[in-house]
């Protein structure tokens, strides 16, 4: 991990990064919701303390070539962003010498890769949201390039920060011993099962059980999903995703003395804030082993589905798209 401690020193000295200090904020991707309601927060009359200096200032509007629910946001959001003061500029290369960070907002996550190299290589720390990438693999190369241009970098669903998830991560409850999550998950084409909207959902499992998931169990219908999970120290988590019922995220966390609900998410404020303190920092919330093991655990889920529903190691997903995102992130 020295590497990444490295990256935090080496960004900080392109960026002042004291709480006072200015940020000028680069959006890639206007074609989710998040865009609009993180520049909102951020380019407020009177934005909350946190966000204090921390400014949306330019973006480059393209993400997604070919899911039209993405592509065609692309116009309305332009138009909403300019109305709060934004720049829209024609490419990645126009935006980065204008913003000292970036949030990467493509809601689809195959051109992230593509999209994130420059970023990496003008070394601007960049949050990637969901989904990270549109594969294991190139989920992989993406770390890996961050790692070698020294960029901190983290990816996060919203559903990881809410107020009773972060009580249960302090300890106040003990030791997590197994979790259930549940929450939508359309499907999108372009992307493998889980990745598009199940992502939710499987964030929050591994926020609850860590990351040292060893193999994975899935059974799939047409209208639900669930992916088993045993852990390496033999807990077991689940991930229950929804298609015909009611729309709604949740969970229960399982404890020695109680079993707590984790229903209470009310929006993206308490992963902004995550955000900007990373902005500010170069301190990655959550670690690259984490969302590399979050993608494992959802290719796994894939493998078995494809399997017929047998048990599959997060090991042997992890090998192959290791061995496939080598050349992905080359010169």
């Amino acid at each position: 991990m020295r590497i990444w401690a490295v990256a935090g020193v080496a960004c900080a000295a392109a960026l002042v990064a004291a709480q006072g200090a200015e940020i000028r904020v680069g959006i890639i991707g206007l074609d989710t919701s998040h865009a609009i309601e993180f520049t909102k927060a951020l380019n407020a009359t009177n934005p909350a303390p946190q966000y204090a200096g921390v400014r949306v200032v330019a973006a480059y509007p393209k993400g997604s070539e070919d899911i039209a629910s993405s592509t065609n946001r692309v116009p309305g959001y332009i138009e909403k962003v300019k109305t709060m003061g934004v720049e829209i500029v024609g490419s990645i290369d126009e935006l980065l010498p204008k913003v000292d960070v970036v949030l990467l907002e493509s809601n689809d996550g195959r051109p992230h890769l593509k999209q994130a190299l420059p970023v990496f290589k003008a070394h601007k720390r960049v949050f990637i949201d969901k989904p990270v990438a549109g594969s294991l693999a190139q989920c992989v190369a993406l770390y890996d390039a961050a790692a070698r241009y020294t960029t901190p970098m983290f990816s996060s669903s919203s559903l990881r920060y809410t107020i009773k998830m972060n009580e249960i991560a302090s300890g106040k409850h003990g030791p997590v011993l197994g979790a259930e999550t549940f929450g939508p998950c359309s499907l999108e084409p372009t992307h493998p099962d889980l990745f598009w909207y199940g992502i939710h959902g499987v964030e929050m499992l591994f926020a609850l059980m860590g990351p040292d998931c060893e193999s994975v169990v899935r059974v799939s219908t047409p209208g639900t999903d669930v992916a088993v999970g045993t852990w390496k120290d033999g807990r077991v988590g689940a991930f229950r995703g929804t298609r015909t019922s009611k729309y709604a995220f949740g969970g229960d966390a399982f404890f020695a003395k109680s079993v707590e609900r984790v229903d209470d998410y009310k929006g993206y404020e308490l992963l902004l804030d995550e955000i900007v303190k990373f902005f500010r920092t170069g301190v990655m919330p959550v670690k690259p082993e984490e969302t590399i093991a979050i993608f494992a655990f959802m290719e796994a889920a894939d493998e078995s589905k494809r399997q017929g529903g047998v048990p599959v190691k997060v090991a042997d997903v992890l090998v192959k798209a290791r061995a496939d995102a080598k050349g992905m992130a080359a010169e």
